[in-house]
């Protein structure tokens, strides 16, 4: 059995091990190859029969001249680099990870928070150029400090990531709020479901934490904000497709909206004309929420998992079945 690693390194850039992957077979494992269609994609999966990828898209075309290609792994949640749909017509199964960064990604997204709240890492370089020490009163600030104590945190999907995050915020004391296409008994406890216009409308910090779906594309847009309260806040640590760039970065410099966490965009690599990149009050971290190496070694073991699982004829984790 060959199997064929597209783009491994984000995965693991040498702090983990592909071992338990090579002893189910053949392996090839590429750093990278191309995040966008590329000839190179099929040459490179060429007669093997499972393909790795992470963020390296497998289309129909690939699909096609791969005819050995058996089974497609994804070492992420999101699988929409894959043309799923046409894998399930030629009878090829695409598996995920679905679990395995609730923990770090929900941290992540308070941590954003967190950040804009108080501006840590700038009052620090402040302190290390010398400003401190040179300053006429005991302390300074740069920026308002914002006491979330009290405050409505509106989470957009409320599934293990936003219940992570929502559970974080309640102990901090916010009231939690959440609209989701579903509810849970279990989640009344630490948040109060609402429709999607009372979140807009009464919340002071909006989180996004649903998946990327025609209905959620740009779910941030000019109307949406339109319905905000002046100086919210809002944090994306999903997909960067659920946020209308453009008319964010408008709301930001207009004040509308204070201040923006991201760690997502659009188009990954971000481009330098992307309109963020300029707005006021906008942090941008290059899509690290999932990174920590706990995290990323679940990535590998239920990887590992799921191949083995298609090799003895009983795939798990499929999203295409």
């Amino acid at each position: 059995m060959k199997i064929v690693v597209l783009d491994g390194y984000t995965e693991n850039p040498g702090d983990l091990s592909w071992e338990n992957l090579r002893a189910l077979g053949d392996l090839v494992v590429y750093d990278r190859t191309s995040y966008e269609e590329s000839p190179l994609i099929a040459e490179r999966i060429g007669d093997a029969e499972i393909a790795v990828v992470n963020k390296t898209p497998v289309s129909r075309e690939t699909i096609d001249k791969c005819p050995n290609l058996k089974a497609i792994a994804v070492l992420a949640t999101g699988y929409n680099i894959v043309d799923y749909e046409y894998a399930k017509e030629k009878g090829i199964p695409v598996m995920n990870v679905p679990t395995y960064g609730t923990q770090i990604v929900g941290q992540y997204a308070v941590g954003l928070l967190l950040e804009i709240c108080s501006h840590y890492a700038h009052h620090d370089q402040t302190v290390k150029a010398g400003r401190w020490e040179k300053n006429p009163d005991w302390c300074y600030w740069d920026y308002p400090m914002i006491e979330l104590s009290g405050q409505t945190a509106g989470i957009i999907g409320l599934g293990r990531i936003g219940q992570e995050t929502a559970k974080i915020l309640h102990a901090m004391g916010m009231n939690v709020i959440a609209y989701d296409h579903s509810e849970h008994e279990e989640c009344k406890a630490f948040a109060s479901y609402v429709d999607l216009d009372t979140l807009f409308s009464e919340s002071d910090v909006i989180f996004l934490h649903c998946p990327l779906f025609p209905s959620t594309e740009g779910i941030i847009n000019k109307e949406n904000i339109s319905k905000m309260k002046d100086g919210v806040i809002i944090i994306n640590n999903s997909r960067g497709q659920l946020v209308v760039e453009q008319d964010l970065a408008d709301a930001l410099q207009s004040g509308k909206v204070y201040a923006a966490g991201l760690d997502v965009v659009s188009t990954e690599p971000i481009r330098a004309n992307n309109p963020l990149l300029t707005a006021p009050n906008c942090i941008i971290t290059p899509h690290i929420s999932w990174a920590a190496k706990a995290s990323r070694q679940r990535i590998m073991d239920i990887s590992v998992e799921n191949i083995r699982s298609f090799i003895t004829g009983h795939p798990v984790n499929v999203i295409n079945s």
